[in-house]
């Protein structure tokens, strides 16, 4: 990787069809961010210079930047889920990780995509995160990450249905998905992590009452990581186990799947909320909303979430955090 004055983050408006190109223009707005990191525009120049309009921001703001085009096409109708809209999507995550590739960014920060619109368009894995790990040929271990403000949660099973989920945990994955929080958070404190393991049923199985997984599964995967030097708590039952940390307990919560950490995180910092693609070779952050189709081509976007996911890129390159943690 080249040396650079500051880092150089790619930056995606995300599906065109939503907030994304406003969200990207407040962000290119904003000179505090712009001093954080030098932009490189990945995408349709129409589609970054409709989000300033959109915003009601300068159209200079474009044309100063660096821009990797990707046409897009045919028009993406605004609030609609199209595959238009998801195959230019795809498109700017394919441009983006040969960029990383050859050096022309440190890290990728994009605005909110939409699953359906790219599913519509072919994409085969279950999110733009596996499949930003097919196409670095990435065969480890990634996983998302939540920060929102001060508090960061992972999970052990991420977008898969609810019925789905008690299979899906096992020793190995809760202790995959804690070593990678602990150690991406540990750098980027310049501190050990203190985490907190969720159980998976309620008030953590009651010793085994309410179900077995935390005396069978989560309970020995605490006593390993504990012996292998973490500093992590745990099974908690995780109706309590945020209030906790919201308190400062905790720096991190490990859940056992989505919803489990997603509705506290937002609720704790919706404003503030990002998500890491932990694990993955290239640094990538991105708010952690999706594309907001109610209120789409309206300039009534929040900028909050895109503002806090390119200081955190920008921090993490900094601290030279390696994206596989």
């Amino acid at each position: 990787m080249k040396s650079h004055p500051k880092p150089r983050i790619g930056l995606l408006a995300g599906d065109p069809s939503g907030i994304g190109p406003e969200v990207a223009a407040r962000l290119l707005a904003d000179p505090a961010a712009m001093d954080l990191a030098e932009p490189v525009l990945i995408g349709d120049a129409g589609v970054f210079y409709q989000g300033t309009h959109t915003a009601g921001v300068s159209p200079d703001l474009i044309s100063a930047r660096e821009l990797l085009s990707v046409p897009l096409t045919e028009t993406a109708p605004v609030a609609q889920v199209t595959s238009v809209a998801g195959a230019f999507t795809l498109a700017t995550l394919r441009a983006a990780v040969e960029a990383f590739r050859a050096g022309q960014i440190d890290a990728l920060v994009f605005a909110p995509l939409n699953k359906q619109a790219m599913k519509v368009a072919g994409l085969t894995q279950e999110d733009e995160m596996h499949y930003l790990a097919s196409l670095l040929a990435f065969k480890g271990l990634c996983s998302e990450i939540n920060a929102a403000d001060k508090l960061w949660t992972t999970r052990v099973t991420s977008h898969v249905p609810l019925r789905a989920v008690a299979d899906l945990i096992t020793h190995t994955g809760v202790c995959a998905a804690s070593r990678l929080l602990a150690t991406l958070m540990g750098a980027n404190l310049g501190r050990p992590a203190r985490l907190a393991v969720a159980g998976l049923n309620p008030h953590a199985g009651e010793g085994g009452l309410m179900g077995t997984e935390e005396v069978e599964i989560i309970a020995p995967a605490v006593k390993q990581l504990r012996a292998e030097g973490l500093d992590v708590t745990g099974p908690l039952p995780a109706d309590t186990l945020f209030i906790a940390a919201r308190r400062g307990d905790f720096d991190g919560v490990v859940t056992m799947y989505h919803d489990q950490g997603q509705i506290a995180t937002k609720l704790l910092g919706f404003e503030k909320g990002v998500t890491i693609h932990a694990g993955l070779p290239m640094i990538t952050t991105t708010p952690a909303h999706g594309t907001a189709f109610d209120i789409a081509g309206q300039g009534l976007a929040n900028p909050g979430p895109i503002l806090a996911a390119w200081a955190l890129a920008a921090r993490l390159v900094r601290n030279g955090t390696p994206g596989s943690a």
